[in-house]
């Protein structure tokens, strides 16, 4: 375990691509991270927005949105709810074929959340969940897609113990539930979603679970987890708080030579009540090591809400936390190989967007980009006052 040096801010580039402004034609706070095509296009999702006014709208449901390299938004699809979805908190995958598949939190059927393809005919419910005790539930993660095309992701709730799911979806558009967690020692309520190997093993985390200790909420402080094209689950980690971290709410991600790695929304060595969050690495073999504990405002970041991507030439990782930061906002941080990390950018709050819950994506040229679920230009629909703000979309040169 370490807790590494902090460096101040240093110069960047930061710009602007998009205000969310609300109201009839434009969504609201972005959650999800981006996606991007070989023309540079730029695809996501908003919770909220755009409003009920002009018809067809029926509510306030999120949408998918387009981004042209010059900084044009189209919305691809406004969420009506039933039966098509509604509150999209994940990110896109994006087929080479140019269809996006994606979840939504609630909406559908049931009202629990549905599995999408959005193509250019429009958008298509694969499957909409129905709870407990055979189907899952409350989907906050995106997809995985495997070579034969199935879908992989996760549901917040429902299966056999209403704990949550892993789930799988076949091309012909068939559902069942790999693992249902059982809410003990196994993990409960998976808010991220899964990255797979070679082998067809799929690896994740879950928020809660695990063990409950002095340093940890009653119901535990969340498990990594492996499950087999089988079913079959393997828990590789279970967090305790501190030092080693608390509540993973994001995805993983993986190095070449199979050790995983992500961030803890809590826990840590950091002053935060509960801790400020890590950032951690686990080996293959299952051994777990904190490469960078936050330590909260002024000069650091704190909560660290989304997962972070790695530049594959010097292996610096990128993301985001929610919050700290100067001005309590949030931050873009940097931790090099060496293990010091690097405020890049403090958001204010204000124009230039504030707490970031989306993962950062990293282009070919070494620029960022990411999206901010408050701040920007003020929206006459966002918390419904003229004065409240939806989010916005930034481009971020380190």
């Amino acid at each position: 375990m370490c807790l590494a040096p902090v460096t101040p801010a240093r110069a960047q580039t930061y710009t602007i691509l998009h205000h969310f402004q609300g109201g009839p034609t434009d969504g609201e706070n972005p959650e999800a991270g981006l996606v991007m095509d070989s023309q540079g296009n730029l695809y996501g999702t908003t919770v909220n927005g755009p409003g009920c006014s002009p018809t067809p709208c029926k509510s306030s449901s999120g949408m998918v949105y387009e981004i042209s390299p010059t900084g044009t938004e189209t919305v691809l699809h406004r969420f009506q709810g039933n039966p098509d979805g509604a509150f999209p908190y994940a990110g896109l995958l994006l087929s080479s074929s140019g269809v996006s598949y994606g979840t939504t939190n609630t909406g559908g059927t049931s009202n629990m959340g549905v599995v999408f393809e959005l193509s250019a005919s429009g958008e298509k419910v694969l499957h909409s969940f129905t709870g407990p005790p055979h189907d899952g539930a409350f989907p906050y993660a995106g997809l995985v897609q495997d070579s034969a095309g199935n879908l992989y992701g996760t549901t917040s709730a429902g299966g056999a113990s209403n704990n949550g799911t892993v789930f799988k979806i076949t091309p012909s558009g068939t559902e069942s539930m790999l693992y249902s967690f059982k809410g003990g020692t196994d993990g409960a309520v998976p808010y991220g979603g899964l990255v797979g190997n070679s082998a067809g093993n799929l690896y994740g985390a879950t928020s809660a679970g695990g063990v409950a200790t002095g340093n940890c909420f009653p119901s535990g402080c969340g498990v990594v987890f492996m499950v087999t094209a089988a079913g079959k689950e393997t828990v590789l980690y279970r967090f305790t708080g501190s030092p080693d971290g608390a509540s993973p709410y994001a995805a993983l991600i993986a190095d070449t030579a199979g050790n995983l790695y992500g961030t803890t929304y809590n826990g840590g060595t950091g002053a935060c009540t509960n801790g400020c969050g890590v950032i951690f690495e686990l080996t293959k073999a299952g051994a777990e090591s904190v490469l960078y504990s936050f330590q909260g405002s002024p000069s650091d970041g704190a909560f660290p809400y989304a997962s972070v991507v790695r530049d594959s030439s010097t292996g610096d990782f990128y993301g985001t936390t929610a919050y700290g930061g100067t001005s309590d906002n949030g931050a873009v941080f940097e931790l090099d190989a060496a293990g010091v990390e690097t405020v890049v950018y403090n958001f204010t709050g204000g124009t230039d967007g504030g707490v970031p819950r989306a993962p950062l994506i990293l282009d070919s040229n070494g620029v960022l980009y990411g999206t901010t679920y408050s701040g920007g230009s003020a929206g006459v629909r966002c918390g419904g006052s003229p004065s409240d703000t939806c989010g916005i979309m930034f481009r971020l040169k380190p």
